[in-house]
């Protein structure tokens, strides 16, 4: 897999996906699998786009779930291509919808995927509707937990902080804390 800094790469075609994708839960996990799947059957790289930190980090100073090398070492174990990682700064999230939109073109997708929520741009005024008028968008459904609900980072933070470390980790699909007893005191370390 190679790892490439935002504008440098450009390829003939590709399948990608755009994604903060902190903590690659199960539903990161099964949008990246389909797009490899759909990049494997056409032939072509599978690229993924994200940033660091993820936009949620940098604008509401929350809990990264996943380093940048954690991140890379999960979609290594994907099957992903190529990663463009965006360092997501001020500058970064001054561009307009145009200029990212500009960048995709320069890999080539011969098609998106991406969750039904997915916004980017100055202000998030880009979102898959605006995608679909320059590419193919596939736009995977909310992948659910037993309970029905949207697994998602968010969730996941709030299952920590609750202490709900065995319902955050099945959600995730890989254990990110793991309890530990140390002289009758009971805590979460990392694993």
């Amino acid at each position: 897999m190679q790892v490439h800094k935002s504008k440098t790469l450009k390829l003939p075609e590709c399948v990608l996906t755009i994604g903060a994708l902190d903590g690659l839960h199960i539903g990161h996990q099964t949008l990246v699998r389909q797009a490899r799947e759909q990049a494997v059957e056409l032939g072509v790289p599978l690229v993924v786009y994200t940033f660091d930190p993820p936009p949620k980090v940098f604008f509401q100073h929350v809990k990264l779930l996943t380093s940048l090398s954690e991140k890379l070492a999960m979609l290594e174990k994907l099957g992903v291509d190529h990663v463009v990682v965006a360092q997501f700064n001020a500058d970064y999230i001054s561009q307009g919808v145009e200029r990212f939109l500009q960048e995709l073109m320069d890999l080539n997708p011969v098609e998106i995927f991406e969750g039904h929520d997915f916004r980017f741009g100055r202000g998030r005024e880009g979102d898959v509707n605006t995608l679909r008028k320059y590419f193919d968008v596939f736009i995977l459904d909310p992948v659910l937990c037993g309970a029905g609900k949207t697994i998602s980072s968010t969730r996941i933070r709030e299952l920590f902080l609750k202490g709900e470390v065995d319902e955050a980790n099945q959600l995730l699909g890989w254990n990110y804390l793991k309890p530990v007893v140390q002289q009758n005191e009971k805590r979460l370390v990392k694993k």
